[in-house]
C-alpha cells in the first residue's frame, strides 16, 4: 500500500515533469534575481570543497550543478533535460536521492538544494549522502524554513493555485541540524537569508540584500526565507 507521504513525492514529481519547460523564467525575473544571488551568496561562504568530485542531489535545471561543475541527479526527466540544454558537458543522471546509483565514498561533497521538502524519507537520504561521501566530505542541504513568511504565503498560495509547495514538507534550522546529527554528520554551521516576503518590490531590493548579509548568522536566521546547514563526515 502507497503511503500517502510517497504519494506527496510522486505528486511533486509530476508537478516539475509539467513546470520544467518554464522553471527558469523566474530567475528572470527582479525577485528571482535577488533571491537567486542572495542563497548563493550564503551558500558559497558555507562550501569548502575547493577541489574533487561533487554530487548536486535534486538538481533540477542545473542551476548550482553548472557554476560547480558537479555531477547533478534528480527524478524529474523533463529538468533533467533542460540542464543537459544548458550544460551539454555535464553528467546528468535520472534517478532517486533515496537510492543513489553510485558507489560508497565516491563525492567529496554533496549539496541539495530545496529537494528535502519534497522527500518522504530524508533519513533515508541522509544514510545514502553519509554512504557515498568520503570522509571527510561535507554536506551542505538548502531548504524553505518553516519560521518565515514566505512559509505562509506558499502556503496560501497552494489554497488557491495547485504548485509544488501542495506537496512539501518545510524545516528549521534546528530540525535539519537536528537530522544531520542523527544520521552521524559533525562540525554543523547554518545559515539564513531571505527576509522579506516574496514580494520585494525591485527599488527596496538594494536594502533586502544589506538586511541579509548583516543578518545570515544572527540569531534571526531562525526566521529567514531560506535556511542552510553544513555538515561534515568524520
Amino acid at each position: 500500500m502507497i503511503s500517502n507521504k510517497t504519494r506527496k513525492q510522486e505528486g511533486a514529481v509530476v508537478y516539475f515533469e509539467k513546470i520544467a519547460p518554464y522553471y527558469d523564467n523566474w530567475y528572470a525575473t527582479s525577485i528571482g534575481n535577488y533571491v537567486d544571488m542572495t542563497e548563493k551568496k550564503e551558500f558559497f561562504s558555507l562550501f569548502q570543497t575547493k577541489k574533487g568530485l561533487i554530487l548536486d542531489l535534486g538538481c533540477g535545471t542545473g542551476n548550482y550543478t553548472g557554476i560547480l561543475n558537479a555531477i547533478g541527479l534528480d527524478k524529474s526527466f523533463n529538468m533533467l533535460k533542460i540542464a543537459y540544454k544548458k550544460f551539454p558537458n555535464i553528467p546528468f543522471v535520472c534517478g532517486d536521492a533515496l537510492f543513489l546509483p553510485f558507489k560508497d565514498e565516491s563525492f567529496d561533497s554533496v549539496i541539495s538544494i530545496t529537494l528535502f521538502e519534497f522527500l518522504f524519507s530524508p533519513k533515508k537520504a541522509l544514510i545514502e549522502i553519509y554512504r557515498v561521501l568520503k570522509p571527510k566530505g561535507e554536506i551542505i542541504i538548502g531548504t524553505l524554513n518553516t519560521f518565515s513568511l514566505w512559509f505562509f504565503f506558499k502556503r496560501l498560495k497552494t489554497i488557491f493555485k495547485k504548485t509544488a509547495y501542495r506537496y512539501a514538507r518545510f524545516y528549521t534550522i534546528n530540525q535539519l541540524k537536528s537530522l544531520l546529527l542523527q544520521n552521524g554528520f559533525k562540525h554543523i554551521s547554518t545559515r539564513g537569508v531571505i527576509y522579506g516576503p516574496p514580494f520585494i518590490p525591485s527599488y527596496l531590493i538594494p536594502i533586502a540584500f544589506n538586511i541579509d548579509r548583516k543578518l545570515a548568522k544572527s540569531f534571526f536566521r531562525h526566521l529567514a526565507a531560506f535556511i542552510l546547514v553544513r555538515g561534515e563526515k568524520l
